[in-house]
C-alpha cells in the first residue's frame, strides 16, 4: 500500500493526479472522512423521508426542477398498466435516467491518462462529504479506478456549466452496467468490463446520479495533465534556447541576476537563472568576436593535416586595415581587427536576448493556471450543496444550497491565459530555428548548416518550414472559447464557460507545441557542431602552423610589400596565440549533456539524408522528457 494514494477530499496534489493518470498508481479512501460523506447520505434520506422538497432529488434537474416528483409513476395509470416500467423507485429512476440520458458525447474517446483523471478528481470531491453520495457507490467508483476500467469518455459535449455533465456521464453509465469501457486494452460494453473486472453494477440513491455527473473534472483533467506536460516543455524549451544561444556564441548579460531583478517577474527571474545553470561552463559564450570565424565551403586543400581533412568545411576571416578603423580606434584596442562570424554587436537578436522575458513569461501564465488547478483539485463542484451540520438552519434550503460552483469560468479563463501562451513559446523557438539556418543571421555557421559544395544539398531548410507550419497552427487555435458562451438547457443555463472546450485544446496543442521545440534542439545540435568544429578546427591550426598557416585563412591581407603588411604580421601572430592558448571550445555543461543524448540517437548530418527517422526521434526524445534536466 505504500504506492498508494489517500483521498480525504482536501489534499490532492497534481503530482499525484499525474501519478494515477499517467502511472497507474492505486488510491484509497479515508476512513475517518467516509464518516462525513455516509453522514451527508443520510442526511438527504432522512429529509426525503419526511417528504422535504429538494432539488435534483424530488425534483427534476434543470428546466424541470419546478416538477415536483410524485409518490409513484403516472405511467403506472395506463390502460393496461407501464410497458416500461423500470425497476426500483421513482426517485432511483431520476438518478438513473440523468446518466444514460446525459451520456451523449461525440468524437474519438479521451486518452485512458484523461479518464483516470477524470475518476480520481470526481473521487476525491465527493470525499468532502457534501454531496448525498453513499459510501458504498464512492466505493464502486474506486474500485473501478483501481481495477483498471476505462471507461470509454468522447471527447465533445460539454459546455463547461452544469458541470461536465455529459463526459461525466459517461464515467458514471459504465458504473451502471451500461455504455462502454476499456479493460486491459480492449473496448466492450460497460457491464462485460465490470464483470471482466471482478466487479458489479450499481443502482443509484437519492442524488447519486447528480453528484456523480455534476462537476468540472473533464475540464481539471485536462487542465491538468496539459501544464504537467507544460512544466516539462518550459524546462525543455529553456534548453532548447540554450543550445542555440551556445550555437550562436551569444552574449550572457541579457542573463545576468542584477538585470533582472530590476523587473522581477517571478517567471522571467526563474528563466534567466535557468538559463544561466544550462550555459554553466560554456566557453563559447561571451566570446570574443576576432576569435570566431565564419564557414567557409569546403576545398580539397583546405587542410594539411590527416585529422583534419575529414572536416567538411573551411573557415575564414577579414582582415580590417588600419586605414579602415577610423572612429573605431577604442574598439580595435580591445578586440584584434578580424572579422569572422561574430558580428561586432553588445547584443543579441529579441529572440535570444529577450528569451527570459518571453519564456518567462509564458511561466507565469503556467503559474497562474497551477494556482487555480490546486484549488479546483479539492473543491467541491456538485451541485445542490448537503450542508447537514447547519444545525440552526429553519428550512431545507439551508442546509441543501443549490449554487454554482460547477461553472467553469475559473478554469476557463486560466486555459485561455494559457492557450495564448502556447503560440508564443512556439513561435519563439521557431525564429531561433530559423536564424540558425539562414546565412545572412547566423553568425557565420552555413546557410542551411549544410556544406553545400556541389549545390545539391537542402540541409536543414525544410525544418523551419515545419516548424512555421506548427506556429501558424498553434496560433489560428488559441482563439479563447471561453468568451463564446451558448445558453443550453432552455436558457436555465443561460450562461456557460465553454471550459472543457479549452481545455481539451490546451492539451492537444501540447504535442505541436512539443514538434516544434525538438525541432530546435535537432537544429541546434547541427549548428552547435559546426560551430564547435569550426573554432577548434581554428585552435589546431594556430597552434600546429603557427601564425603562417592562420594567415592563409585569412583575406584582404596586404603583400609583403605593402606598408601595413608588418602591422597584419604582428596582429596575426597575436591572433594565433589567443587560439592556440584558449583551450577547447566547448558548450555548457547541461547543454553538452542534452547534446550527447541527442548524438546517441541521431547522427551529425555531414550530407543529405532522409531526415523523417531524425524527426520522429527527437520528438519522441522531447515527449519522454529526454532533455529535461533531473
Amino acid at each position: 500500500m505504500s504506492n498508494t494514494i489517500l483521498l480525504d477530499g482536501s489534499s490532492l496534489t497534481r503530482a499525484q493526479l499525474v501519478a494515477v493518470a499517467r502511472s497507474g498508481t492505486s488510491v484509497a479512501l479515508n476512513r475517518k472522512q467516509l464518516e462525513r460523506v455516509q453522514h451527508a447520505a443520510d442526511f438527504l434520506a432522512d429529509k426525503v423521508s419526511c417528504g422535504e422538497p429538494t432539488y435534483g432529488v424530488t425534483t427534476g434537474f434543470g428546466s424541470n426542477a419546478d416538477k415536483l416528483l410524485g409518490a409513484h409513476r403516472l405511467r403506472d395509470e395506463l390502460p393496461g398498466g407501464n410497458p416500461h416500467a423500470p425497476e426500483g423507485t421513482l426517485l432511483e429512476e431520476l438518478q438513473h435516467n440523468l446518466i444514460i440520458t446525459h451520456a451523449v458525447c461525440v468524437g474519438k474517446p479521451f486518452a485512458e491518462d484523461v479518464v483516470r483523471a477524470m475518476l480520481l478528481i470526481r473521487i476525491n470531491t465527493l470525499m468532502r462529504g457534501h454531496s448525498g453520495i453513499r459510501v458504498s457507490t464512492l466505493e464502486a467508483l474506486t474500485a473501478m479506478l483501481n481495477a483498471g476500467v476505462v471507461p470509454v469518455v468522447p471527447e465533445k459535449g460539454s459546455v463547461g456549466a452544469s458541470g461536465d455533465l455529459a463526459p461525466l456521464s459517461h464515467l458514471a453509465i459504465v458504473l451502471l452496467g451500461d455504455g462502454e469501457a476499456f479493460y486491459e486494452g480492449e473496448r466492450m460494453h460497460g457491464a462485460e468490463a465490470l464483470k471482466r473486472a471482478g466487479l458489479a453494477p450499481i443502482r443509484l440513491s437519492f442524488k447519486e446520479g447528480l453528484a456523480l455527473n455534476n462537476g468540472t473534472a473533464q475540464m481539471l483533467a485536462t487542465a491538468a495533465l496539459a501544464l504537467d506536460t507544460l512544466e516539462q516543455l518550459l524546462d525543455t524549451a529553456d534548453l532548447a534556447a540554450s543550445m542555440t544561444l551556445d550555437a550562436f556564441a551569444g552574449r550572457s548579460g541579457a542573463l545576468r541576476a542584477e538585470v533582472h531583478a530590476l523587473r522581477p517577474h517571478p517567471g522571467q527571474v526563474e528563466t534567466a537563472a535557468h538559463v544561466r545553470d544550462l550555459l554553466s561552463n560554456s566557453t563559447l559564450i561571451d566570446i570574443p568576436y576576432h576569435l570566431v570565424p565564419r564557414f567557409k565551403s569546403w576545398s580539397a586543400d583546405a587542410w594539411s593535416e590527416p585529422d583534419d581533412q575529414s572536416l567538411s568545411f573551411d573557415i575564414s576571416w577579414d582582415w580590417v586595415p588600419a586605414n579602415q578603423r577610423h572612429g573605431r580606434e577604442a574598439f580595435y584596442k580591445r578586440f584584434m581587427p578580424f572579422r569572422g562570424g561574430k558580428k561586432h554587436q553588445p547584443q543579441d537578436a529579441y529572440s535570444l536576448r529577450c528569451m527570459p522575458q518571453v519564456h518567462g513569461a509564458v511561466r507565469d501564465a503556467w503559474a497562474q493556471a497551477c494556482r487555480v488547478i490546486d484549488i479546483e483539485l479539492n473543491s467541491v463542484t456538485d451541485n445542490p450543496l448537503i450542508f447537514p451540520d447547519n444545525d440552526d438552519a429553519q428550512f431545507i434550503e439551508e442546509q441543501v444550497i443549490s449554487a454554482g460552483h460547477f461553472h467553469g469560468m475559473p478554469l476557463a479563463l486560466a486555459m485561455s491565459y494559457v492557450k495564448a501562451a502556447i503560440p508564443v513559446l512556439a513561435s519563439i523557438s521557431e525564429r531561433r530555428l530559423n536564424k540558425l539556418v539562414d546565412s545572412a543571421t547566423n553568425d557565420g555557421l552555413p546557410a542551411f548548416l549544410t556544406g553545400n559544395e556541389d549545390g545539391t544539398d537542402s540541409g536543414f531548410m525544410i525544418v523551419q518550414y515545419t516548424a512555421a507550419a506548427l506556429v501558424n497552427d498553434l496560433a489560428t487555435r488559441a482563439h479563447p472559447s471561453s468568451v463564446y458562451s451558448i445558453p443550453t438547457s432552455a436558457n436555465a443555463e443561460d450562461h456557460v464557460s465553454m471550459g472543457a472546450n479549452e481545455a481539451r485544446h490546451v492539451l492537444e496543442m501540447m504535442e505541436d507545441l512539443g514538434h516544434v521545440i525538438a525541432l530546435e534542439i535537432y537544429t541546434a545540435a547541427q549548428a552547435l557542431d559546426y560551430r564547435q568544429a569550426m573554432l577548434n578546427a581554428a585552435r589546431r591550426l594556430a597552434s600546429r602552423g603557427g601564425w603562417q598557416a592562420l594567415a592563409g585563412k585569412i583575406a584582404n591581407a596586404p603583400r609583403e610589400d605593402h606598408p601595413q603588411h608588418a602591422q597584419f604580421v604582428d596582429e596575426v601572430q597575436q591572433l594565433a596565440s589567443a587560439l592556440a592558448t584558449a583551450g577547447d571550445f566547448h558548450a555548457g555543461t547541461s547543454v553538452r549533456d542534452a547534446h550527447a543524448i541527442l548524438r546517441q540517437h541521431i547522427a551529425f548530418m555531414h550530407r543529405d539524408r532522409a531526415m523523417d527517422g531524425d524527426v520522429r526521434t527527437v520528438c519522441a526524445l522531447v515527449q519522454q522528457g529526454a532533455f529535461r534536466q533531473s
